[in-house]
């Protein structure tokens, strides 16, 4: 397993909120997590910072994760927790009430791959069946385009666009989207906050995992495109290139 991982503050915002990294558990097995906190006076990185640290000391602690109800287990159990540890934070300090923030996060093994989702942070898989986004934005605007009652194009300039309906730490509970893939020789999964998906179409993604630059390079493509095409967002991304080299370290 291959990764790269890259976060930029863009053109316009004066801080970074987002959060990034991928760690590997006593077993190798690589968790991958990309987090696009939101909330007043900085609470936005402290919700993405908290969630990273705390999912990371965690995975890098784990081992015996074999099958995929044990990756489901393990995300579902610790999301939940951290969902926990910030709705408390942002109730006890008041310069953090209300912060909240998205989650990708990826198990990846030899055998599948696992993902919990929430917000509207996104994860695509490119394939020998094409490129496909495994999850579902968690937006006032998506629920609106999913029930019919605006199209996709409408969606793209929707004065709401930035509404999200779920996010971690806002709420006592959370509903948390998880489903495990087959990730398989060759494909990537492509991880990324708003940021970059709102600036980059599929298409150019496509082309750009598909060329034969190096991950790093394809990485800082993404992010350059992003911001050449406006950079208003923070801009975060992770690549995950299967290859069958069984990762130590």
């Amino acid at each position: 397993m291959k990764a790269v991982y890259r976060t930029d503050r863009g053109r316009i915002r004066q801080n970074n909120e987002d959060s990034v990294g991928t760690f590997l558990n006593r077993d190798g097995h690589r968790l991958a997590i990309v987090a696009d906190g939101m909330g007043g006076h900085r609470a936005g990185d402290v919700a993405s910072n908290m969630t990273l640290t705390y999912l990371q000391e965690m995975w890098e602690k784990s081992e015996g994760i074999q099958t995929a109800d044990q990756a489901e287990a393990w995300l579902r159990t610790h999301i939940l927790q951290v969902n926990k540890l910030l709705f408390e934070h942002a109730n006890n300090n008041l310069e953090c009430d209300g912060m909240g923030t998205t989650i990708e996060a990826v198990i990846a093994t030899q055998l599948f791959s696992t993902l919990a989702h929430i917000g509207d942070s996104r994860c695509y898989i490119l394939n020998d069946t094409g490129f496909q986004q495994l999850t579902e934005d968690h937006t006032l605007v998506n629920e609106l385009v999913r029930t019919g009652q605006i199209s996709k194009e409408d969606a793209e300039h929707h004065p709401r666009k930035n509404v999200i309906l779920r996010a971690l730490g806002t709420e006592p509970d959370v509903k948390i989207d998880i489903k495990t893939i087959m990730f398989e020789e060759g494909d990537f999964l492509l991880l990324c906050s708003d940021g970059l998906s709102n600036k980059v179409n599929e298409a150019f993604m496509t082309t750009i995992l598909q060329n034969e630059d190096s991950l790093e390079q394809k990485a800082l493509t993404l992010i350059n495109m992003a911001n050449e095409n406006g950079g208003e967002d923070n801009i975060t991304l992770i690549i995950l290139e299967f290859d069958d080299d069984i990762e130590r370290g």
